[in-house]
C-alpha cells in the first residue's frame, strides 16, 4: 500500500506560519490551492511513487508467488534481483512499468483532489474548522475508493508481466488476453481485497506514525525531516502488517496456472475465503508472508518520495500561479 493509505495529510502539514501571528497551518499552505493543482501534483508524485522502486516490486511480486517451479525460488531481494537480470535480462525488472505510469498518474491524482476537497467538506460540517480525524479519515476512504477503482486494472496487467515465465508481450497483449479468456471481471477480481487490505494498513500507519511523532517531533513543528522518517517508519510496519492480504491479492490478480492446478483448482480463482484457504494450503502459515522483506524495502522509500514530492509540486505550482500566496 502506499501513501494514500497513510494518516499523514493532516499531520504533515501541521504547525508551520509565515510569520508571527499567523495562524496559517501548513495543511492549508498554500491558500486556494486548486483541484487542478491537486491533481498535477498528486499525479506526479503517484508515477514517481511507483517507478522509482519498481524493480523492487517487481522482485516483491515474484517473491510472492507460490509458483513451485525451483527457477521462480528466490532466497532475498538482492539474490533476486541479480538473479533476474542474469537469467532473463537488464529489463525484465522494469516489465508492466508502463501500464503502472498509465494508472498511477490519473489515479493519484484523483485520489489527492479528492481527498483534499471531501476533507475540507466534511471537516466543515463537523466543527467549521475544516480540520477533524473523523474528516481525514472519511476523505481518506473515499479517495481510495476512486484510487483502487482506476488502479486495480493496472495492477492486474502489472503483476501478470512481472510474473516468473510470463506469456505476455506487452501490456496490450496482456489486456487483449485477459479480456479475451477471463472477461473484463478479471481486472476487479481483487478489487474487494485492495480495499479491505487498506483498512487495516491505514489504521496500523497512522498509529505507528503518530507514535513515532511523538518521539521525534513531540511539538508537532513542521520539520520535514521528522514527517519522512516518520512516515518511511509507519509504512514499513503497515505492509509487514498486510503482507498477507496483499500476497492474497497477488494471486487473485496473476491466477497463475501452475499454482491453481496444483491445488486441482479449474478456471479461475476468485473470493477471499478461497484464497486464503488456497495460500494456506499451498504455503501454510509462512505463506502469508512471502516478499515481506521486499514489500517493506518497497514502502519506505516510495511512502517518502511520494509525500515529499507532493507537497514540493502543490507548493511550487500554487507559487507559480499565484505569487501572492507565496508564504
Amino acid at each position: 500500500m502506499d501513501l494514500r493509505s497513510a494518516g499523514l495529510p493532516m499531520e504533515a502539514r501541521e504547525g508551520i506560519s509565515s510569520s508571527p501571528g499567523d495562524n496559517d497551518e501548513y495543511e492549508s499552505l498554500p491558500p486556494g490551492a486548486s483541484p487542478l493543482t491537486h491533481m498535477m501534483a498528486g499525479a506526479v508524485a503517484g508515477i514517481l511513487e511507483h517507478t522509482v522502486m519498481y524493480p523492487v516490486d517487481s522482485v516483491k511480486t515474484r517473491m510472492q508467488s507460490l509458483q513451485p517451479d525451483p527457477k521462480a525460488q528466490y532466497r532475498g531481494v538482492t539474490e533476486a534481483l541479480k538473479r533476474i537480470i542474469r537469467t532473463e535480462g537488464l529489463f525484465t525488472p522494469l516489465r508492466g512499468i508502463n501500464v503502472t505510469m498509465l494508472g498511477a498518474g490519473p489515479a493519484h491524482a484523483l485520489y489527492f483532489a479528492c481527498y483534499e476537497k471531501m476533507k475540507t467538506t466534511v471537516g466543515g460540517m463537523i466543527n467549521h474548522a475544516g480540520n477533524s480525524h473523523v474528516a481525514n479519515g472519511v476523505a481518506g476512504s473515499l479517495a481510495t475508493l476512486l484510487h483502487d477503482a482506476v488502479m486495480n486494472p493496472a495492477e492486474v496487467v502489472k503483476q501478470r508481466m512481472q510474473m516468473y515465465n510470463s506469456p505476455y508481450r506487452s501490456m496490450l497483449h496482456c489486456i487483449q488476453s485477459v479480456s479475451r479468456t477471463e472477461g473484463i471481471g478479471a481486472f476487479y477480481r481483487s478489487y474487494s481485497t485492495q480495499l479491505f487490505m487498506n483498512i487495516p494498513f491505514q489504521a496500523i500507519h497512522f498509529i505507528t506514525y503518530e507514535f513515532t511523532q511523538e518521539q521525534l517531533n513531540p511539538q508537532r513543528q513542521y520539520h520535514p525531516g521528522s514527517h519522512i522518517v516518520s512516515g518511511a517508519i509507519a509504512g514499513a510496519v503497515a505492509a509487514a502488517a498486510t503482507t498477507p492480504l496483499d500476497v492474497c491479492k497477488t494471486l487473485l490478480n496473476t491466477q497463475e496456472n501452475t499454482v491453481l492446478s496444483s491445488v486441482n483448482i479449474s478456471g479461475h480463482l476468485s473470493g477471499m475465503v478461497n484464497t486464503f484457504r488456497t495460500v494456506y494450503q499451498l504455503g501454510g502459515v509462512a505463506g502469508f508472508f512471502r516478499g515481506v522483506q521486499a514489500r517493506v524495502i518497497y514502502q519506505m522509500p516510495s511512502t517518502a518520495i511520494a509525500w515529499s514530492v507532493y507537497e514540493f509540486f502543490k507548493y511550487f505550482l500554487t507559487k507559480r500561479n499565484n505569487p501572492a500566496s507565496s508564504h
